[in-house]
Formats: C-alpha cells, structure tokens, sequence
C-alpha cells in the first residue's frame, strides 16, 4: 500500500508538472499581451517596456517557467497583474463557494443519474428503459445556459421558491447545483445502466437469486457494489471539472467560484490567476482520482493496490 501511494505521489507530481509546462507554453504564445492590458490604450512605447521588465516578461521562456515553478514548489503562486493581490489569497477566498457548488452538483448528479441507470437496467429493452435514456441524451445534450436560466424562470421567477442569484444560503445552492446535477446525470445513467446490465449477467448474481433472496437484497448487496465501480472514477475527474470548469453556471446564477475568476482573468489576460486556477483543477482532478482508486478496494475487496 504505502510503495503504490508513493509511486503515485511521483506521478501526480509529473503530472502536475506537464500542466504547468504546457499552460504556461500557451500562454506565452499567446498573441496577447498581458502588459497592454496593464498599461492601457494610452501608455507610450517606454511605459509598456518599463512594466515588461518590471514584471519580467522580457526574459525568455524558460526563464519565466523556471522563476515561476520555483515560486510553486514554495507555495508562491504569484501576484495578480490586475488586482495585485496575491493569486493563493484569490483562489483561497473564491475556494469555499466552489467546493460548495461542487459538492452539491455531484450530490444531484449521483442522485438523478443512479436512479436512472439502476432503473433503466431493470427495465432493459421496455419503454421506461427507453424513455429514460432518452431523458439523459436530453440532459447530457442541453447548454448549460439553457437548463439554468429555465431553472430560474420557472422555480425563482415564476413560482419563488428560490432566489434568482447569489450566495449565502442553502436556497443559494440548490438551483446551480441541480443545473450541474441534470447535466451530469445524463452520463451517470448511461454508465450505470451499461455496468449493472453487465453485472446482473453474472454467475454469482444467478446464484443469489437461485438461493431465494430478495430482488432488493440482490440489487442493492450483490449487484450495486460491483456495478458501481466506474462511477466511482468518473466522480474523481468531476472534482477537477467542477473546481474550474463550470464558468456558465456561475456566470447564469452571480455564484463566486473560482471558475469566475477564472474567466475574468482570461478576459484580462491575467496570467498568474489563470496559471492558479489551472494548477487548482489539475491538482483536483490527480487528488480526486487517487481517493477514487484508494476507496476502490473498500468497496471490492477483491481489488488490490499493488
């Protein structure tokens, strides 16, 4: 156990390491330039030079990845272009309100999702089999803008039940987090329904049902732990997708995550804020699916970490 946690604390660093390279590559490519935003439409020649080297922007690529993994390793994300506040204070301050948000989305998306899948495998091949999965290809294939803003008219707007935007409250949370759980639930059932149909195939689940037990008891004790596998993966990339990468929905609902800051910064071509959140979700999605394989053989003792 501990020679398989430490062969994958070096591979989550290299990982980790390839992201920084290669978003920190495109953004020097970029044609952009951060130090215009800075300066302004006004600046001279001479001002826009002056913030450039300030900022060290002038030096060559390699040199500006090298200053800023060093200040990485030692927990220094840098500072701001635009706001000059530190990055980590940034992040740190949005970070609450995205693991809220994120917490919640994969709390509908299980409960919608499971429910449908387990439902549809069933039911393979009836008309309920058939109209739930064509929910989920409606549900994975609608905008996220679309689903929210029907969510709002018709539970805020129309009937009041919710507030419209904002941040604060249960109340808050629950019409963001259900427009992520509808989209995500579209591929939960899928997976689910493929892997239970699988598994209610097997040997050992004819055997439980010669031996008299309950449908219930079958599903639930026999069927589900082992069906339940892949989704258990899938959950640990959604924590780095949710971490930076759900910018609609924030946007739909006035929700300060980090996916917001994100976007902003891009706007701005604020690079530190846009290297930060970037690092943040990667590291999110290497933490996610390292609790995913670590909880893995709790749930089937037959998997061994080697």
């Amino acid at each position: 156990m501990a020679g398989y946690l430490f062969r994958r604390l070096v591979q989550s660093a290299l990982i980790l390491l390839g992201v920084s390279f290669i978003t920190f590559l495109l953004l020097y490519v970029l044609p952009a330039d951060p130090v215009r935003q800075i300066a302004g439409r006004s600046a001279t020649a001479q001002t826009v030079e002056n913030i450039r080297e300030q900022l060290g922007l002038d030096q060559p690529m390699l040199v500006q990845y090298g200053r800023y993994l060093t200040g990485l390793v030692q927990g220094d994300m840098g500072r701001s272009y635009l706001q000059k506040t530190e990055v980590s204070s940034l992040i740190a301050a949005r970070l609450p309100a995205s693991l809220l948000l994120m917490a919640g989305g994969i709390a509908c998306e299980l409960l919608i999702g499971l429910t449908f899948g387990i439902v549809a495998a069933i039911y393979r091949g009836r008309p309920l089999d058939q109209g739930l999965m064509v929910t989920s290809f409606v549900a994975v294939s609608a905008p996220q803008f679309v689903v929210g803003l029907l969510l709002l008219y018709l539970f805020a707007v129309r009937l009041g039940w919710f507030p419209i935007g904002g941040y604060g409250t249960f109340a808050h949370l629950v019409l963001p987090a259900l427009t992520l759980g509808i989209m995500g639930s579209g591929w939960y059932s899928r997976m689910m329904r493929s892997s239970m149909i699988d598994v209610l195939r097997q040997d050992y689940i004819r055997t439980a049902r010669a031996k008299g037990l309950s449908r219930r008891r079958v599903l639930l004790r026999h069927a589900l732990p082992n069906a339940i596998l892949p989704i258990i993966a899938m959950i640990g990339i959604d924590i780095g997708i949710f971490m930076g990468g759900i910018v609609v929905v924030e946007s739909v609902f006035g929700w300060p995550g980090i996916g917001q800051l994100a976007w902003q910064a891009i706007q701005r071509v604020d690079i530190p804020i846009i290297m930060g959140v970037t690092m943040v979700s990667a590291a999110a999605i290497v933490l996610g699916n390292l609790i995913a394989d670590l909880v893995t053989p709790f749930i089937d003792p037959r998997i061994k970490l080697r």
